[in-house]
Order: C-alpha cells, then sequence, then structure tokens
C-alpha cells in the first residue's frame, strides 16, 4: 500500500473534518465535561436528575468516526476490489486509533487515566453501534443506535450495564466494546454486493 495513496484517500474521505470534530469534542470534554445535564427522572413526580456531561459525549466523536465510510461515492466503494477494501479497513483503522489515543491523552490531563479509558471505552461501544446503524438505516442515520443506547443510559441507569460509569477494571464493559466493535465491522463487511456474491456460491 503506497503511502501517498493512502492520504489522497484520507483527504477524500473527510479525514481533516473528523479530525477536528473528535477533537473538538474531546476539549469540550476536558473543559465542561464535570457540568451536569439536569433531566427529568422518570417516574419521579418531577425531580430531575444530573448527569455529568463527559459520559455522553463520547457518542458524538463515534458519530464522527462512522462518517468516514460514507460519502458520495460510498455505494460504489463496496463493490470495490480487495485492495480497496484493504484502504478502507486500514483508514478507519488508522482514523478510530488517532481518535482514541487523542482522545485518552486530553481526558486524561484534564481528570486521570481512568476517566481517559472510560471516555476511550464508551466511544469505542458508539463506534461499534453507529456502523451497525449505517448498515441498518443508512449513512445519514448513523446516529440512532448509539442515541437510542444513550437515552437508555441516562433514563434507566443499571450499576452493571452502564459502560459510561462503571470503572475501568469492569470487565463486562470491555467485552461490551469488544461484543459492539465486532458486530460493527462485521456489519460493514457484509456489504449488499457482498452478501450476494456469497449467497451464490
Amino acid at each position: 500500500m503506497i503511502r501517498a495513496d493512502l492520504f489522497r484517500y484520507a483527504r477524500v474521505h473527510r479525514a481533516v473534518a473528523i479530525l477536528a470534530g473528535t477533537g473538538t469534542v474531546a476539549l469540550l470534554s476536558a473543559l465542561f465535561g464535570g457540568v451536569e445535564i439536569s433531566l427529568p427522572s422518570i417516574g419521579s413526580g418531577g425531580v430531575t436528575t444530573g448527569v455529568p456531561f463527559r459520559r455522553e459525549l463520547p457518542v458524538l466523536s463515534a458519530i464522527f468516526l462512522a462518517a468516514a465510510l460514507g460519502g458520495a461515492m460510498s455505494t460504489h466503494e463496496e463493490m470495490g476490489t480487495s485492495a480497496l477494501h484493504r484502504y478502507r479497513r486500514t483508514y478507519c483503522m488508522v482514523l478510530t486509533l488517532t481518535v482514541c489515543v487523542f482522545s485518552f491523552g486530553i481526558e486524561a490531563l484534564a481528570v486521570g487515566p481512568e476517566a481517559g479509558a472510560v471516555f476511550v471505552r464508551s466511544l469505542l461501544i458508539w463506534f461499534g453501534l453507529a456502523l451497525l446503524s449505517v448498515q441498518m438505516f443508512g449513512d445519514q442515520l448513523s446516529w440512532a443506535l448509539p442515541l437510542a443506547s444513550a437515552f437508555l443510559l441516562i433514563w434507566y441507569p443499571q450499576e452493571w450495564w452502564d459502560w459510561t460509569s462503571n470503572p475501568t477494571t469492569d470487565l463486562f464493559s470491555w467485552a461490551a466494546a469488544t461484543i459492539a466493535l465486532a458486530i460493527g465491522a462485521a456489519a460493514t463487511t457484509a456489504t449488499p454486493w457482498r452478501r450476494k456474491t456469497w449467497s451464490r456460491r
């Protein structure tokens, strides 16, 4: 793979805009992540509940990352050669790693390494859901599944499955991140064109 070709691919696929968006999210989390969002608590007679801003911010970074595989030519690229799919895969992996490292660094400096790890874990889970959402509903609705899960976490918090607040040592949350990424990657790989090819075998 020629590095110059990969850079050209990244430029066409909005890498600068995605990095700018995710970088802004990380900075917002560092500066205002401790501010609590006041939301009405379901079934508590109008009592409001406070949710730290930084818990939900990774969903925005995940949606930005999912845009890396979109664009005007995304449908045609799904029918591309194996070389093109390698470019797509490499580009997505490098971009995701860059965003995770930057987000972790900013959160670690602002709050601490544990907060950085939780931020990255949430980002990865929501990124997997965003990739699945793209395949289910289209490029313009990558936010559908991540946002639905965010609402569930806010209004129906459960200690054992709330990955936005569980500590870094919580194995269930890391398993959820692994499973979400695996499902998202599988959904991205199983393009309509590839499914038709597999069905003919």
